[in-house]
């Protein structure tokens, strides 16, 4: 399962890191209406994140989350992908999104990730973008490098990596020879829902292409580790959110 509606992301805050966060609406190139969280830094580090939901769409955990990342340098843009569908802009706890899930599309995402990376590439100081998803949004973050976007990198936590999904959007580890960004992925060892085997295909795969890449998983940690709740697995997280800030720094270039 995703996280649940109280989760939210296991990272301290820094006291004046953020200048404000606040709630955009975007077009995309189809003309759906993208519903945003915007997270400016105080002092830019040049790096810039769209974040990618998980099935809950674009609820407080992704807005925490931006607030986060923009106190440590990266301005942050959380987007929702269910513009087409849902008629409100509650993503709060009593959301059905269900119904929703199934009616997204790969086309629809695709066009909504564009729209978010175009957003956050006119930023003011940010000159290299990258994706960082959840769940559903780590499969999206993963097939996002396809996409000829320019992406310093990709990253995805816990993104299913094999099989169909319920939409129409590709296996990760079929279109590996079509990523053009370097590749974080972020793993539970006791993830049901992802196998060994599968993180190994998508290495394998990943190398056959000579895409730079780094995969973790942690030893014992289940799908949606990454939860302040989750005390137990609180050394996986805090391992998590170095290897992405790191992986972040080392692929932003130099302003």
């Amino acid at each position: 399962m995703c996280f649940d509606h109280d989760s939210r992301p296991p990272i301290a805050p820094i006291a004046g890191g953020a200048l404000d966060g606040r709630y955009e609406t975007l077009t995309a190139a189809d003309g759906n209406q993208v519903l945003a969280f915007h997270a400016r830094p105080a002092s830019s580090s040049g790096a810039g994140v769209v974040i990618l939901p998980d099935v809950r769409g674009l609820h407080p955990y992704y807005e925490e989350l931006s607030l986060r990342f923009a106190e440590r340098g990266v301005e942050a843009l959380a987007i929702d992908l269910f513009g087409r569908t849902a008629p409100t802009t509650d993503r709060g706890e009593g959301f059905d999104y269900n119904p929703h899930v199934a009616q997204t599309t790969w086309a629809g995402i695709s066009a909504d990730v564009a729209t978010g990376v175009a957003a956050i590439r006119a930023a003011e100081g940010v000159h290299s973008v990258f994706t960082v998803g959840f769940c559903m949004g780590g499969r999206m973050s993963f097939l996002a490098a396809t996409l000829g976007l320019g992406l310093a990198g990709v990253i995805g936590f816990y993104g299913t990596l094999v099989g169909p999904w319920r939409n129409d959007a590709p296996a990760p580890v079929d279109r590996t020879d079509a990523v053009a960004s370097p590749v974080l992925g972020l793993f539970g060892g006791a993830d049901q829902a992802i196998a060994p085997e599968a993180i190994e295909t998508f290495d394998a795969g990943l190398t056959t292409a000579g895409v730079e890449h780094r995969l973790v998983t942690y030893p014992g940690a289940p799908h949606s580790f990454f939860d302040r709740k989750a005390s137990e697995f609180a050394d996986a997280s805090a391992a998590a959110w170095g290897e992405t800030l790191a992986f972040i720094e080392a692929h932003t270039a130099a302003g």
